[in-house]
């Protein structure tokens, strides 16, 4: 019995070349063809501002195109996988094989092996070039593709709820007991009905876990009149964290950066299962390439004159395509704390793995 993981070099070399070829070509075709499709919605409202033209064009095209990249890398394994296998089959290469003695698992072994560099590619991008992508993007969407505001390791536009009472942050800048509100405005609320606004330049932490607001300003709603208070308190209980990591977004952040984020909020007794599927997820996701290979496999087996190449290619498709459903279930469960972090990104994985090896098995060894 044969139990080397590979045939033979010539063919493993043969197999992932043309997996590689075929790859490519799937993966540059669903990208140019989803950003002429996206670009259609997007174009009115990049033009929409002032000044902007082609250029302003090509640089959203920039940032859109590693995010369809990540997104749809799996799915183009998939394909690739499935026409690589169906044409061997339809050739008779794959019977070829196996009359030499090569198993259904030594012919999948190149595709696996190519998926696997892949998949540490697909990781190493994610990480380095999506998430600064993402965020760049998300920081030109919301100023409306006009120009973007100079990040200096500040926060704008910051809400956090204290109570009944609502604080608004233009801007918050540093970190810990060294974290600093500038122009604040508390809507002090008793029932949901509005008593006080009040309204600071600057505001920062004190003992006690509160926050000191100076020259404030207070309007009294009920009675319609104005005061100054040199040195007044608010948010009792509001910790520094509730603004510098208010609005922490998994996708925008790199591994390292976002176990970093994610230890920042345990230790202030924040929930972090979200945040911690997406850390997971980062490891998972690229991995599902690995998966594809085995999912297709159901296509490279069962002789094409029968008839059933065709549905064997659709059978495997559907493998891959219930595998993304599943997938993008499961990280929705753990978003919402229904599925524990780890579980919620890898489940699926494992799951299609065991189906995988079911399907191959049953079908050819």
């Amino acid at each position: 019995m044969n139990i080397e993981f590979f045939a033979s070099r010539t063919i493993t070399w043969y197999m992932a070349r043309i997996f590689l070829m075929r790859f490519t070509a799937v993966l540059a075709a669903l990208v140019i063809i989803l950003l002429a499709l996206d670009l259609l919605g997007e174009s009115g409202k990049i033009l929409a501002w002032p000044g902007n033209g082609e250029p302003q064009i090509w640089h959203y095209l920039s940032l859109r195109a590693p995010q369809i990249i990540a997104r749809f890398l799996p799915f183009s394994a998939l394909l690739a996988t499935l026409i690589t296998l169906a044409a061997l089959n339809q050739h008779s290469e794959v019977i070829a094989m196996k009359a030499a003695g090569v198993s259904a698992h030594q012919i999948l072994a190149p595709l696996v092996l190519a998926s696997i560099g892949i998949a540490l590619i697909s990781f190493w991008f994610n990480d380095r070039v999506v998430t600064r992508a993402s965020a760049t993007l998300s920081a030109w969407q919301s100023a409306d593709y006009g120009p973007i505001p100079v990040d200096h390791g500040t926060k704008a536009n910051v809400w956090v709820r204290a109570g009944d009472d609502l604080i608004h942050v233009d801007r918050v800048s540093g970190r810990g007991t060294a974290t600093r509100l500038s122009g604040v405005t508390v809507y002090a609320r008793d029932g949901g009905r509005l008593q006080l606004i009040i309204n600071a330049p600057l505001a920062v932490p004190t003992a006690g876990r509160a926050w000191t607001l100076g020259e404030a300003r207070v309007f009294d709603v009920a009675r319609g009149t104005r005061r100054m208070i040199p040195d007044m308190r608010i948010g009792r209980g509001v910790t520094p964290d509730r603004f510098t990591l208010s609005d922490v977004r998994a996708e925008e952040l790199g591994f390292g950066a976002l176990r970093a984020v994610i230890h920042d909020l345990k230790a202030a007794g924040r929930p972090t299962d979200a945040l911690e599927s997406g850390l997971w997820h980062k490891i998972a996701g690229p991995m599902s390439a690995v998966l594809m290979p085995l999912l297709a496999g159901v296509a490279a087996f069962g002789t094409a004159r029968s008839g059933q190449l065709f549905i064997r290619a659709v059978i495997g498709m559907a493998l891959g395509f219930l595998y993304f459903v599943a997938d993008n279930f499961a990280l929705a469960m753990g978003n919402l704390g229904a599925y524990p972090p780890f579980l919620a990104a890898w489940a699926p994985f494992l799951l299609f793995l065991m189906i995988g090896e079911t399907v191959l098995i049953r079908t050819e060894e």
